[in-house]
């Protein structure tokens, strides 16, 4: 059995499976509904039932209090249908948002690559191809390993049959040091994607800037190749940010890029470089190196962030200093289960992130 669900203001309408919740009808249909942690503690998915009957599922009484509750609300991610609905989500129509359906796949591990001492990359064989946008992340179901874990996908869109994926050693997480310690080519795996609302905006005009932390660099990379690849004829600017030259790593792919195509500029940084005597680049933090290199002015431009939270919070700050506003900045904050009950905190200054 299945239920109608017509979602409203967009007036979209998706068959939700006995069982299945409505955030997984709608992601795996090619509609976007908001939403952050996907088991209902954050909240970010709440919509107001309008007509029919709904199992509220394993919602958080912190993320859906009593009264909520009482007045129809719900989360779509734990929300089961009991009836045909019609619902009310807080959507923002995106015309660049491709839609492409969640699908599940499996995947072989051909290659592991130590980028650096705490990150590695894993590259995977899909069992068919998968259509996504660059910027856009897998959910990866890991051996033995309870629930799922989301990594950014770091391959352009137009190797759509492999995945690549930068994974940083979390101190006391679980699937981590799995992929750290025990993954080995030609292990089997099974996944879910495309997810994320972290996309270049192609119908917004303006020279780019990304600002990468850590393994947040993979989203960018992804961007980046993808719009090189097409031809884009906007200036691109990264700026990549790490402690120290052996967490620096993919610098002469971009160095490479950089040099073979006009429109982009590479600028490294590192935080702790203070006694580095081989190192020639910016000393300091990434969000400095940028205001540095732009003269503090960032106007004219779209920002896109991806990176630990710290890293997020400064360069929101020095771009709105630098005359960028909230329609200006996109951004993706890697949380890791070190972080705790940071997991998905949204900013103060950004209603939509």
């Amino acid at each position: 059995m299945s239920y109608q669900v017509t979602i409203e203001p967009t007036g979209e309408q998706i068959e939700v499976e006995e069982g299945q919740t409505i955030l997984q009808a709608a992601l795996r249909q090619g509609v976007w509904l908001p939403f952050a942690c996907g088991h209902g503690t954050c909240a970010t998915c709440k919509c107001q039932v309008l007509e029919g009957e709904v199992d509220l599922g394993a919602a958080s009484s912190f993320a859906l209090m009593d009264m909520e509750r009482d007045e129809g609300k719900v989360l779509a991610c734990c929300a089961i249908p009991r009836s045909d609905l019609v619902i009310e989500a807080d959507i923002d129509v995106d015309a660049d948002f491709a839609g492409h359906p969640v699908e599940d796949y499996r995947a072989v591990v051909t290659r592991l690559v130590e980028l650096s001492p705490t990150i590695r990359g894993v590259h995977l064989k899909l069992d068919r191809p998968m259509a996504f946008q660059a910027g856009q992340y897998v959910n990866l179901q890991l051996p033995g390993i309870e629930g799922t874990r989301a990594f950014s996908l770091a391959n352009s869109p137009d190797r759509p049959d492999e995945v690549e994926l930068h994974v940083r050693l979390v101190e006391g997480g679980v699937a981590t040091a799995h992929i750290h310690q025990r993954l080995q080519v030609g292990d089997s795996l099974e996944l879910s994607g495309p997810y994320g609302q972290f996309f270049v905006r192609g119908s917004q005009p303006g020279d780019l800037i990304f600002i990468a932390g850590g393994s947040g660099l993979s989203s960018p990379q992804s961007m980046i190749l993808d719009l090189l690849a097409r031809g884009d004829t906007r200036r691109i600017t990264l700026f990549q940010g790490a402690r120290n030259r052996a967490e620096l790593y993919n610098r002469e792919l971009f160095e490479e890029l950089a040099a073979r195509h006009d429109n982009f500029t590479y600028v490294p940084a590192l935080s702790q470089a203070a006694t580095d005597e081989l190192w020639d680049g910016y000393r300091g933090y990434v969000h400095d190196a940028a205001r540095h290199h732009f003269d503090g002015r960032f106007s004219g431009h779209k920002a896109y962030l991806c990176g630990p939270p710290p890293m997020i919070d400064a360069a929101v700050t020095c771009l709105m200093q630098g005359r960028l506003f909230e329609r200006d900045i996109f951004m993706e904050r890697f949380y890791s289960a070190a972080d705790g009950a940071g997991e998905g905190q949204r900013s103060a200054l950004f209603k939509r992130i």
